[in-house]
């Protein structure tokens, strides 16, 4: 009953309340022993496992709530995962639970604390293993159903956007690393990778993931905004020019139920702020969405967050690279008050406003 008084709750955008349910579902788990591998010995088998799938639900919950809302975990890795053979009938869904699970699992009380500035003993190593993780999570090809795949493949590609994040904001980043997760353009790359897959799944199978969803590809979007506005690009290293991403993006988010409502005028106006000559009505038509699933969808070749508190500026020095310009800065969405900077004009949209990154000034030169 927490768990869905919470998800109700956080469509509502009742945030508070969302966290307080969530809070409460993961202590009834701790109190009945729901950690400890022990306790599903002495069950039935049937509840056995209905109580074991849960608990790792709650795990992937509380970990994606934890980065969007900078929220402390409180449910690790404990007890084994569910077992694709304890019911044939419900392999593939299992399958696809799994897909999950390995996503989340690395996202651990050491990058959340990072994520919450705890603690700042991270390096480029260390970031660059994580995303090399989230790339290695699923196989090449996904077998799971529609509605899982769109759920699996748009949190991979959300999660690599958190860890980029995270590199920029330690200054971990240089327009000359080999490895293009630690660089400035890997968002692009996601975005390829994110409307690649996404344009081969059915409508109904992102829709039924309601808004959750959508604040991910909201977050992705707008970290892609700030890196056009303010990294420069060579397209003709692009197979499609960066900026129509974006065109992507506005398309499916105002084709998806609730998107269009909440996280559509934010987008527009993030885009208006920051690229002004993409300020153009875009037609519903750039995002094609099939009609159909196809079956065994290819995972990304390689591999969402809203803060209460608007975070300080950062000035970020790299050890090789930065932008030449010092005047060029990084918008911040984070919500704030009356003057928090919202994707698209003057904040009168009564919703939490996901983080794209923090205002982030920087220094040097572009290498």
């Amino acid at each position: 009953t927490s768990l869905f008084l919470f998800a109700c709750y956080f469509g509502l955008d009742k945030h508070n309340k969302a966290w307080y349910h969530l809070r409460e579902a993961t202590t009834l788990a701790h109190i009945i022993g729901m950690q400890e591998e022990s306790s599903y010995r002495k069950d039935d088998p049937v509840e056995s496992t209905i109580k074991r799938r849960l608990y790792w639900l709650l795990f992937i919950t509380e970990r994606a709530y934890a980065l969007q809302r900078h929220h402390p975990l409180t449910l690790h890795a404990t007890i084994e995962l569910p077992n694709l053979d304890e019911d044939c009938g419900d392999r593939q869904v299992i399958n696809g639970f799994l897909h999950m699970i390995n996503l989340f699992r690395p996202f651990d009380d050491i990058f959340i604390g990072l994520w919450n500035k705890a603690r700042n003993d991270c390096s480029t190593a260390w970031l660059a293993q994580l995303q090399q993780q989230l790339s290695d999570a699923l196989p090449p090809k996904l077998n799971s159903t529609p509605t899982q795949a769109a759920d699996i493949i748009t949190s991979q590609q959300w999660l690599r956007t958190m860890v980029w994040q995270l590199s920029i904001t330690n200054g971990y980043l240089s327009s000359t690393s080999a490895d293009s997760s630690m660089t400035f353009k890997y968002p692009i790359e996601i975005a390829k990778d994110l409307m690649a897959d996404v344009s081969m799944l059915p409508q109904h199978a992102l829709e039924v993931h309601g808004i959750g969803l959508i604040e991910k590809l909201f977050d992705v979007a707008c970290t892609v905004t700030d890196v056009i506005a303010c990294v420069p690009l060579d397209s003709s290293i692009f197979e499609i020019g960066p900026s129509e991403y974006l065109h992507q993006f506005l398309s499916l988010i105002s084709n998806l139920r609730g998107g269009g409502s909440r996280f559509l005028p934010l987008l527009r106006e993030k885009i208006s702020e920051n690229l002004p000559s993409m300020a153009t009505p875009i037609p519903k038509a750039v995002m094609p969405i099939k009609d159909e699933y196809v079956e065994e969808m290819a995972s990304p070749l390689s591999t969402k967050s809203a803060p209460l508190v608007r975070p300080a500026p950062l000035v970020i020095r790299t050890g090789t690279a930065c932008l030449s310009d010092a005047h060029l800065v990084f918008s911040d969405t984070s919500p704030g008050g009356s003057d928090a900077s919202t994707p698209l004009g003057t904040p009168t949209v009564a919703a939490t406003i996901p983080r794209s990154m923090p205002r982030i000034q920087f220094d040097g030169r572009c290498g």
